[in-house]
């Protein structure tokens, strides 16, 4: 998927999620590696409200490797 691509997918429905992938995707995605990137691609795929739970800490993400990005892109929004 390409750059700007991304960046349109990480425009979501909820402000909480916007100030997290934003972030993120222009600071950080180009130097994620293929597999990383591909992960976050596939973590941009879910829905809302899964994604809110994850990132909020209200329930945990069954897959283990979406599960490490969104601890990669909790603990980078702010960087």
């Amino acid at each position: 998927m390409s750059l700007s691509r991304v960046k349109w997918a990480c425009r979501r429905g909820m402000l909480e999620l916007d100030v997290l992938f934003e972030p993120f995707v222009n600071q950080h995605y180009t130097g994620l590696n293929e597999q990383d990137k591909a992960c976050f691609v596939r973590l941009l795929s879910c829905e809302d409200p899964e994604l809110f739970a994850w990132f909020m800490g209200h329930e945990t993400c069954p897959d283990a490797e979406l599960a490490q990005m969104v601890i990669k892109v909790r603990g980078r929004d702010a960087a």
